[in-house]
């Protein structure tokens, strides 16, 4: 059984945060391969489906982002799952916009929901599917971009990397992270017209 853990705030003004990226990845992940509900669990909302033939919990804390780890550290609990279980689906400043890049353990790099993760997990050991948001260019402007929407001209390269990343998650439910990389590049470049 995995758990793939989307990072978000909750509140329905923040939902088309670039900070929300991991919901909005899970969200699609949930549709595509026909899981249940969203249901309120584990101070989250969590959905069961199967992907590629793994059981997968689908879980998006609201807790808000600094407190994301309560929410995982409940489920893992409750399901007695090795910290190896765990994927968190995150944004990532250090990516440019459409980029996906996949590893396991690592800092936390100033993520607050990675940062929480790793104190209520006790341990950094977990897989990260890092969504690439962009940066602003200062660190001055970092909490603004984050916590801004995706603007209208962010769709053409956004919609395209959910479906992708949607697409490709048997790969990730395998444990073949390069093979799921690989799939979702060629995706967006496809989407891009192949440029």
């Amino acid at each position: 059984m995995l758990l793939w853990v989307g990072l978000g705030n909750p509140e329905p003004g923040m939902a088309r945060n670039r900070h929300n990226i991991g919901f909005m990845a899970l969200d699609t992940i949930a549709i595509r391969h026909g899981f249940s509900p969203w249901r309120p669990r584990f101070k989250g909302l969590l959905a069961e489906g199967q992907v590629g033939g793994e059981k997968v919990l689908a879980l998006k804390p609201q807790t808000y982002m600094n407190a994301s780890g309560e929410s995982v550290q409940a489920a893992v609990a409750f399901f007695k799952l090795p910290v190896a279980a765990i994927t968190a689906f995150h944004d990532e400043l250090d990516l440019v916009p459409g980029k996906v890049r996949v590893k396991r353990g690592g800092g936390a790099a100033g993520h607050n929901g990675l940062r929480s993760m790793d104190r209520m997990l006790g341990s950094p050991d977990y897989g990260r599917v890092r969504l690439g948001i962009g940066h602003p260019g200062d660190k001055a402007r970092v909490l603004g971009h984050v916590l801004g929407d995706f603007g209208r001209e962010d769709r053409d390269w956004l919609i395209p990397l959910l479906d992708a990343v949607a697409d490709a998650a048997p790969l990730l439910a395998a444990d073949r992270a390069e093979d799921f990389m690989s799939k979702v590049a060629v995706s967006m470049h496809a989407a891009n017209g192949g440029a």
